[in-house]
């Protein structure tokens, strides 16, 4: 009996051996190689951008301030309303003004006067004088007092049109057409030409330029590798550029870089360039910020996928597929780089396949079933 018992042990662990055999091979039949999509790599024209953080100021931006001193008397406009040159902005008191005008008014007359008395007095001596019968002492004595008396009225009258001036400056009308900017005065307050803070900035924003400042290395890429003999040939050969707005948004209208400084500003290392654009919609204010992106048309560069990339400490890697369709992984050396993919030249050759999705789940040597893509399809998803 215990002789059959052990037999039928030997029988069961045989019978649960076979099984775990049969299981194991039927666990690899039911895992073949895992299909993944793989896409070939071939060269394509592409655009890439150079991006600058820039600020944006309106074409012109005029700050209003008092030219006399003064209680501000009314308030014209609102803080961010448009105005048409000539529009009135500002009124300070002009009261005090008006009574200068007067007293210099009076002050002209009472120098007219004078004038007129002591040319009396030359018409009087004139004939006494050229019938001898008084010196001609007097005569240029009151010749003197009638230029002294002249030049009274035209000091009065001097002092008269600068008094008009100052009674003219206490209405303060917009120099050119734009957008009112902060107006941090109130009715009732001092104002004068020591103020610190202008009374608001008068911004002309039919245009806006967008400044931008370049590095000592991008400026001498600039200068070796845009067409053209001069610094002005170079800059009026540039392509229009982009701006890019704080949101990431693409502002509709293109640019054109116009204008740089002459020299660099040693604090920050850079030199700063002009880009004009439209603004007929007034979209864009004084005061944002953005980038300007100037574009460059890359040939022979290889574009991969950024989603078909993986990176290991700051190394950029792809899977390609090779001989067996086994994948192997490759470093890439990227120039470039647009919205969804990566500009290489180094790494992979053109004709090369890659696996476009699901590298998570492979490593070196693994085998798959590549199911190829067309390039055209991918484009159709991902432009360049």
């Amino acid at each position: 009996m215990r002789k059959y018992l052990v037999f039928s042990v030997i029988l069961i662990a045989a019978a649960i051996y076979i099984a775990g055999c049969n299981q194991a091979q039927g666990t690899q039949a039911a895992f073949p190689p895992q299909s993944l999509p793989v896409l070939p790599i071939n060269t394509a024209p592409a655009t890439t951008y150079l991006t600058y953080a820039a600020s944006v100021e309106g074409k012109t931006n005029v700050e209003i301030r008092p030219q006399v001193s003064g209680y501000l008397e009314s308030i014209y406009v609102e803080e961010g309303a448009y105005v048409t040159a000539g529009q009135p902005l500002f009124k300070i008191n002009d009261r005090p003004y008006e009574a200068q005008v007067h007293n210099n008014e009076a002050n002209v007359e009472a120098a007219k006067a004078n004038m007129e008395k002591a040319a009396i007095e030359v018409r009087r001596l004139q004939p006494l004088v050229d019938n001898k019968v008084v010196s001609d002492v007097q005569l240029k004595a009151a010749q003197a007092a009638y230029d002294a008396a002249k030049a009274q009225v035209a000091q009065a009258e001097a002092e008269g049109n600068n008094a008009g001036i100052n009674l003219g400056y206490t209405l303060l009308k917009a120099p050119v057409s734009g957008y009112i900017g902060r107006i941090p005065f109130k009715v009732g307050a001092l104002v004068g030409k020591g103020e610190a803070q202008p009374l608001t900035v008068l911004s002309d924003v039919k245009e806006v330029y967008a400044y931008f400042g370049m590095s000592e290395s991008d400026f001498l890429k600039f200068t070796s590798q845009v067409p053209g003999k001069t610094i002005n040939e170079k800059i009026k050969g540039l392509p229009p550029v982009e701006l890019q707005l704080a949101d990431k948004s693409i502002y509709a209208s293109k640019g054109k870089i116009e204008l740089m400084e002459g020299q660099f500003d040693r604090n920050i290392g850079a030199i700063t360039f002009r880009a004009t654009f439209p603004n007929t919609a007034g979209l864009l204010r004084s005061g944002i910020t953005g980038e300007v992106r100037i574009p460059q048309t890359n040939s022979g560069l290889l574009p991969v996928p950024q989603t078909s990339t993986y990176e290991i400490q700051d190394r950029i890697f792809v899977y390609a597929v090779g001989d067996s369709n086994k994948v192997v992984s490759k470093q890439l050396h990227i120039v470039g780089k647009t919205t969804d993919y990566y500009l290489v030249d180094k790494g992979v050759q053109a004709g090369d396949k890659i696996v476009f999705a699901g590298m998570d789940r492979l490593q070196d040597g693994a085998v798959i079933n590549p199911q190829l893509l067309s390039a055209d399809s991918v484009l159709k998803v991902m432009p360049l």
